[in-house]
């Protein structure tokens, strides 16, 4: 299943509820990624301020996929346009 993600809140579901479907606790995942238990619980409230190694880690340890695209020609035309 793709998700579009468009805002770091977002993010933080994904990564709470993958977490949750792969039977980890915070605490454990935090051992696994050597992290607190505290930082997994406000990367998951807001992934703002997720470094990538972090995102990376975590999208393995939860078996997520994580991948970059373009945005598709109709949004880059609009976007084009307001210039």
């Amino acid at each position: 299943m793709h998700r579009l993600l468009t805002t770091s809140a977002q993010a933080g579901q994904v990564l709470r509820s993958a977490r949750r479907k792969k039977g980890l606790s915070q605490a454990e995942a935090a051992a696994r990624l050597g992290l607190s238990q505290s930082r997994i619980s406000e990367l998951e409230k807001d992934a703002s301020a997720i470094t990538l190694s972090q995102l990376l880690a975590m999208a393995a340890l939860y078996g997520l996929e994580f991948e970059l695209s373009l945005e598709s020609p109709r949004s880059a035309a609009s976007d084009e346009a307001a210039w």
